[in-house]
């Protein structure tokens, strides 16, 4: 089984459009689909959970499609915290990931609060990440690891050492399990699966450092259509495609 799947929820719009439904209630729809995939996820043992949820690019859209989607995403995550009913059933630990600074004052209020309300929780761990992009996960990690290391001059200086590092100038060495340490990912596996609905075929800048070797899939559904058998299906095909993939781990440890 999985470990870890993430969703890139594409198609929200879509499924409004096609139906002629009005703006946003494909977005809640899909909530709905969202709640019940967790749901799912957890029943069959998969631990973790995480999803595309809002790009930073999407902050280009026209600017009434941005507003009702902050305030969904308020009302969505306000609606979490007076009615703990999924989060309860799974013990749910939720995480947001990206620039919450970006974030109208609101929406990272709730998203702040829901972190903390659900941070001693020890069952499926749920991230969502909005505002994200990749290339700025990365960023952020090479700037706080240029911190770390800064700090850690410093503090070597003050104690008399003159800059040099004890271990023989290892501050200056920066490897890969270093930047690891200062993803939004630290401590999550990598996801076995990433799943991008509605037939897309791009990551669209969604876990590029975390994704080598997980098995990207693109199922016809959109996102509000996405159901208990599209996930089954999901894990099948990573079962059978799983001792490829453990070789290439394997091959790629070799090479290192």
């Amino acid at each position: 089984m999985p470990k870890h799947i993430a969703f890139i929820m594409d198609g929200n719009r879509r499924y409004a459009k096609s139906r002629s439904i009005k703006q946003g209630t494909g977005h809640s729809v899909g909530f709905a689909a969202l709640m019940a995939s967790l749901i799912y996820c957890y029943e069959m043992g998969v631990k973790y959970i995480t999803v595309y949820a809002f790009s930073i690019d999407n902050f280009k859209r026209d600017p009434s499609e941005v507003k009702t989607l902050m305030e969904l995403m308020e009302e969505k995550i306000n609606e979490l915290l007076e009615n703990k009913n999924v989060i309860n059933k799974v013990n749910c630990k939720i995480n947001f990931w990206g620039i919450l600074d970006m974030l109208p004052e609101p929406v990272r209020l709730a998203a702040q609060k829901l972190m903390a309300s659900t941070a001693e929780n020890t069952g499926l761990v749920f991230s969502v990440c909005m505002p994200y992009n990749s290339t700025s996960e990365i960023a952020n990690a090479v700037t706080e690891l240029c911190k770390e290391r800064r700090d850690m001059m410093q503090g070597q200086q003050a104690s008399g050492r003159n800059g040099r590092p004890a271990n023989g100038g290892a501050c200056s060495d920066i490897s890969v399990s270093d930047l690891d340490r200062h993803m939004y990912t630290a401590g999550c596996p990598d996801p076995d699966i990433v799943i991008r609905t509605s037939g897309e075929t791009r990551l669209s800048n969604f876990l590029l450092w975390q994704t080598t070797f997980s098995h990207l899939q693109n199922p016809d559904p959109l996102w509000p259509e996405f159901s208990w058998r599209h996930l089954v299906w999901a894990i099948l095909q990573y079962q059978r495609a799983y001792p490829y993939i453990e070789q290439n781990k394997d091959l790629a440890k070799k090479q290192l």
